[in-house]
């Protein structure tokens, strides 16, 4: 049964090629008969018996992963996963976590209000040390998160240090479903400070009920910090809502596939919602693809000064296209460009104020942090393949001094007056908490928004004296 069934996918697969003779047609035919000559061979002299279905899920993900690494194939769980993250909700405990990296074990940041953690007494710092009895030392932080995971109802046990006790000790919670934040705010006097930390479902309802709450916590908001640092992304439609929300009108984003012609744009409607008050977008290394948007329409239409170190550097755009039955297949399909029409893929958004975030290592041990470039079949710049940077949208028609300059392969931003460059690289160690007190970069850009705004009233007392 198992052999039909492979002998069959074989001949699906022969018979979807066009029927017609060309000599590239016959060579991909004996390819296919290349793969049902090895396949039979595993099945029939491989030292363990082998399971068909999986033998199959591997070959088809080393064909996606072959491409570029951000093709490939998810089983039926792991398109399971991806749903839940796009929908922006999932069973869990209710904490917010990173790992500290001195000490191996994931470090608790803040629980979420009213969370099945929250109800259970897990309280910021707290170290978790065990998981239903296995110890975290040794997973990595995204080991750690599955394994918190699960179905709502279920239990799970959490062993817990904390600061001041002698021993560490056990804490039985019972998950529920979680409302995953995209979107947090805090009021920093004045300024407002939304993070950023995903686009899913959910962000654009989100950042509309942040920008409300920031209003009344400030009572008269001067400015606005965007913070997308270590937001790897994720919902096309949603980095142009986000954009959307603090443009008037222009291109947000074009995007390209295989045909040069079949040029995709989205486009601002008229309506800012926090009416041209200055603006600082946040990114890092950490920052990719809808984060990376964002900050290149912001950055490209003015609309914002771009703070922080080079963004991760995707430019790439996947569609997740369901296998019925199975799981389903992401496929890299086009690049995207910010509304100057400059391409970052592998090239990363360069930030117009260079700002390191020191991390104090009494090692004094250094890291390059990894890009997009960095991995291994990475697709090309385009444009510095043709050495030539077009113009995709409405956008082109922007002032030439407002159009970026063609960038040099290696080359860093413009710094600032006032601004040091960043360092190649940062030392090794737990980075502030976002938004914290210690968080440079963002003091960095709440004293530059207070620099605008004494301008500002300056500058209005100024006219109302002479007026």
């Amino acid at each position: 049964m198992r052999r039909g069934f492979v002998t069959g996918l074989v001949s699906l697969v022969v018979l979807s090629l066009p029927l017609v003779g060309s000599a590239a047609n016959r060579d991909s035919y004996n390819q296919l008969n290349l793969f049902g000559e090895v396949f039979e061979r595993i099945r029939r002299d491989y030292v363990e018996p082998v399971d068909d279905e999986k033998l199959i899920e591997a070959a088809i993900n080393g064909m996606l992963q072959s491409l570029d690494p951000h093709s490939s194939y998810l089983d039926a769980k792991g398109y399971r996963d991806m749903q839940v993250q796009t929908r922006g909700e999932f069973g869990g405990l209710g904490i917010e976590v990173t790992m500290d990296t001195q000490l191996g074990l994931v470090r608790v940041i803040s629980p979420i209000d009213g969370s099945p953690a929250d109800k259970a007494g897990v309280k910021p710092n707290d170290l978790i040390v065990a998981i239903d009895g296995e110890q975290v030392q040794g997973l990595t932080l995204a080991d750690a998160v599955e394994r918190m995971r699960g179905p709502a109802g279920s239990n799970i046990v959490v062993t817990l240090r904390r600061e001041g006790l002698a021993q560490d000790f056990d804490v039985n919670i019972t998950r529920a479903v979680i409302p995953v934040d995209a979107v947090r705010v805090e009021a920093k006097g004045s300024i407002g400070y939304m993070r950023v930390r995903s686009f899913n479902e959910r962000t654009d309802e989100q950042l509309e009920d942040g920008i409300a709450k920031l209003e009344r916590e400030t009572g008269h908001m001067t400015g606005l910090i965007l913070d997308l640092r270590n937001n790897p992304g994720g919902l096309l439609d949603q980095a142009v809502a986000v954009s959307d929300a603090f443009l008037e009108q222009g291109e947000i984003v074009s995007t390209r596939g295989r045909d040069p012609q079949a040029v995709q744009r989205f486009n601002a409607r008229a309506g800012d919602v926090i009416h041209g008050l200055p603006m600082v977008v946040l990114i890092n290394g950490g920052s990719a693809s809808a984060s990376e948007i964002v900050a290149g329409a912001l950055q490209d239409h003015g609309r914002a000064v771009v703070l922080g170190t080079k963004s991760f550097g995707k430019g790439s755009v996947q569609t997740l296209i369901p296998l019925p039955g199975h799981g389903a297949m992401r496929l890299t399909t086009s690049r995207y460009y910010t509304p100057s029409g400059r391409s970052i893929q592998a090239k990363g958004i360069e930030p117009d104020v260079v700002v390191d975030q020191p991390i104090v290592s009494p090692l004094g041990v250094v890291i390059h942090p990894r890009s997009e470039a960095d991995l291994r079949g990475h697709l090309e710049n385009d444009q510095e393949q043709t050495g030539d940077q077009e113009q995709t949208g409405p956008a082109s028609a922007l002032p030439e001094d407002a159009k970026p300059e063609p960038a040099t392969p290696g080359a860093g931003a413009p710094a600032a007056p006032g601004a040091q460059p960043a360092p190649s690289a940062a030392p090794v160690g737990n980075p502030p908490v976002p938004g914290s007190d210690e968080d440079y970069q963002l003091q960095r850009a709440l004293e530059l928004l207070r620099g605008v705004a004494l301008f500002n009233r300056q500058r209005d007392n100024a006219l109302a004296l002479n007026g």
